[in-house]
């Protein structure tokens, strides 16, 4: 008998099958997003040292101040993520990453995600 698969174990399908396609150009760092239900969270990492570069979330302290003096949607706190992390990544002199949606479909939290990246002056 076929047992079906849950949500989770397809999008971890999805994200490895990404990250395999994403892991052959080892020169540029990778973007990586994550979402749960409130937050999203999103980390510049090098696949060749296996760390992470930079890092920022939904609760990261300065995204919390802009979120606390003006209460957003949730795709308008992604795109602020978008651009903190973008920021943070040309300050440690990041400008060009692979983007790795971690298996979710390019819509909504993600894709505002990424065009904060990219006005923040990041390229994909």
């Amino acid at each position: 008998m076929i047992k079906q698969r849950s949500r989770k174990e397809m999008r971890d399908v999805r994200h490895l099958r990404v990250k395999r396609k994403t892991f052959t150009s080892l020169g540029t760092p990778r973007l990586t997003v994550f979402k749960s239900s409130k937050h999203i969270y999103a980390q510049v990492i090098d696949d060749v040292a296996e760390h992470t570069l930079v890092a920022a979330s939904s609760l990261t302290p300065k995204v919390r101040e802009i979120l606390k003096q003006d209460p957003k949607k949730k795709i308008e706190v992604a795109k602020i993520v978008g651009k903190y992390i973008g920021e943070l990544s040309l300050s440690k002199g990041i400008s060009k990453v692979r983007f790795d949606r971690g298996g979710y479909p390019y819509h909504g939290r993600v894709k505002s995600l990424a065009e904060g990246a990219r006005e923040a002056g990041l390229e994909f």
